[in-house]
């Protein structure tokens, strides 16, 4: 079984953290390994199998993700992780949404601790549109990264390009724009989103890797 304990708000994260680790049987074994004792070798040996002197342990991950490295194995091993007869527990700071989905499909028990967000003026979703128009890469990225970091659906992002392109098109702004690109760009945005859902890739991160490739 995987536990993770993420979010920004620590106390209340380290909290939930400590009580659940009181909670766990005395003849458990554990073994903690941080950032900085990162080793594959010595992981892959805990998702594998029991150990020579243990029959159950449980594993304690601190801020690995920390490291690209460290954090891209783990992600790769979490479905090995999910099945093996001893638990893992990881404590992270904030994570992103395709990170809580990699662990959502492994039906990891997620704690996530979230400081309360001051009341933010909402997303102007037309700066998406203004660097879509001028064919501005980063600037598109940049937005969308902002637009998503504040919660603004995936849903209300495409809408508003898919807006921008037909009203591209109805005035024939093609300045930066061929005719065939926008109703290529229209056409492929308005099932992104359903595709990528139905077979089962990560929204956020097709999203992303269409407007990247788009421009």
């Amino acid at each position: 079984m995987i536990y993770l304990f993420a979010g920004d708000d620590s106390k209340r994260k380290y909290e939930a953290y400590e009580k659940f680790i009181e909670s766990l049987p005395e003849e458990v074994e554990t073994f903690s390994i941080s950032r900085n004792d990162f080793d594959p070798m010595q992981i892959e040996s805990f998702y594998s199998g029991a150990g020579l002197f243990f029959n159950k342990c449980a594993v304690i991950f601190s801020n690995l993700f920390e490291r690209e490295e460290a954090k891209d194995f783990i992600l790769e091993k979490l479905e090995l992780m999910s099945k093996s007869q001893n638990d893992f527990i990881l404590l992270e700071g904030k994570l992103n949404k395709s990170i809580l989905e990699a662990f959502k499909k492994v039906r990891a028990e997620l704690n996530i601790f979230e400081l309360p967000r001051e009341k933010l003026e909402r997303y102007d979703n037309f700066q998406l549109a203004w660097a879509f128009a001028d064919r501005d890469k980063l600037g598109l990225w940049l937005h969308f990264r902002r637009a998503t970091d504040l919660d603004v659906s995936l849903e209300e992002l495409a809408g508003i390009l898919f807006w921008k392109t037909k009203d591209m098109l109805l005035k024939k702004n093609f300045n930066k724009f061929s005719e065939t690109e926008l109703k290529d760009f229209a056409s492929k945005i308005s099932y992104l989103l359903p595709r990528s859902r139905q077979i089962g890739t990560d929204a956020e991160s097709a999203f992303e890797q269409f407007l990247l490739e788009a421009l």
